[in-house]
């Protein structure tokens, strides 16, 4: 297993099996669920970050629990394309969750996605405090949406 275009995930990930998103944040780790038919994410929590393996085993603890065959990471693209210093760090990330355990890993360009939470929260209403609480968990939930209308357009063609 093995970090993945995103066109070729699908095929490599079990029937059966749900895709995990998630935003890395310097001090959270939002995270989002897909269903077992790629057709939805949903929001369902947050890592608050400390060291990498106390990261990845919760992170796992998901996995384990939640019958995930694949991660979307969002990437943090820059505006005008190319990859700065928090891309690298995702990509790292990535890495290192592979010497810890084979998983399908695919990247997904998160350029404005909390901007867009955000907006969207701030339209419904919600206070900057209810918003500072789930802003990771929901840009994780829209990260994991954008994969998934993506792969849902494509064709699953399994070896």
């Amino acid at each position: 297993m093995a970090v993945r275009n995103i066109e070729h995930l699908r095929e490599n990930i079990p029937a059966g099996r749900r895709l995990l998103g998630l935003d890395l944040g310097e001090k959270t780790i939002g995270v989002a669920i897909s269903d077992a038919g790629f057709s939805i994410a949903s929001p369902i929590g947050t890592i608050r970050r400390t060291k990498f393996t106390a990261d990845a085993r919760e992170l796992f603890g998901y996995v384990d629990t939640r019958e995930v065959g694949g991660l979307i990471l969002g990437l943090p693209v820059n505006m005008d394309g190319s990859e700065g210093p928090r891309a690298q760090s995702t990509r790292q990330f990535a890495r290192n969750l592979l010497e810890l355990r084979e998983i399908e890993i695919a990247f997904w360009d998160e350029r404005m996605s909390t901007m867009a939470v955000e907006r969207a929260m701030i339209t419904a209403d919600m206070s900057r405090k209810k918003r500072s609480k789930q802003i990771d968990t929901a840009a994780a939930a829209y990260i994991l949406q954008g994969a998934l209308d993506f792969l849902c357009r494509q064709p699953v063609i399994r070896p």
